[in-house]
């Protein structure tokens, strides 16, 4: 049996179903979030959502993407470390919306639930080839090192976001990424040419 055809879903219905089920998922959390819960929320029967979607992260992992395309994209200002520094803040402050409260659930989910997994990953997956899409960008323009490996950067970039985030080990400053990105910077940088 092949899978449904997501351009036959209503959209009226898609919307209603995705909006109720972020709106539990951020009151509730991950795991008090229910099939039940979302059709009633969105006053739709539980056969819809399963013709639609195989799970709860499905649904969530399919509102994260659209929100995360519009908020978290890469500036182009010439700068990297200028681009870097107001990505990176652009995607705390998302952190610290329904976004993040919903992110951290999926994450937690992505440790035991194939669905969540590969969603998690396939979202992780775009940010990652943008960022190093920028960073390819800035090693051609001679602002980063030409023998460092991009997805390497883009882990030591976001490793600490993801880690005070994640685990709340303290408080995150406003100018957090500045600091990190600083510190960096001296790795990144190419090597200066002989006196």
């Amino acid at each position: 049996m092949s899978p449904p055809d997501p351009a036959r879903r209503n959209e009226r219905a898609r919307r209603a179903i995705v909006s109720a089920a972020f709106e539990i998922c951020a009151e509730r959390g991950f795991a008090a979030t229910t099939i039940e819960a979302i059709a009633a929320k969105a006053g739709v029967g539980k056969t819809t959502i399963y013709r639609w979607w195989p799970s709860k992260a499905a649904i969530l992992i399919e509102g994260l993407a659209s929100q995360r395309d519009s908020s978290a994209r890469f500036p182009d200002t010439g700068d990297v470390y200028a681009d870097l520094a107001s990505q990176t803040a652009n995607a705390m402050r998302l952190f610290e919306t329904e976004f993040g409260a919903i992110w951290r659930g999926l994450i937690a989910a992505a440790q035991t639930e194939e669905v969540a997994a590969e969603g998690v990953r396939s979202i992780l997956r775009g940010s990652i080839d943008e960022c190093t899409a920028r960073l390819a960008k800035a090693r051609d323009a001679g602002q980063i090192r030409p023998d460092i490996d991009l997805e390497l950067i883009v882990e030591l970039i976001y490793g600490p976001i993801y880690h005070t985030w994640l685990l709340r080990t303290r408080p995150v400053p406003p100018r957090f990424m500045e600091t990190v990105l600083s510190a960096l910077r001296p790795a990144l940088e190419p090597a200066a040419g002989p006196a």
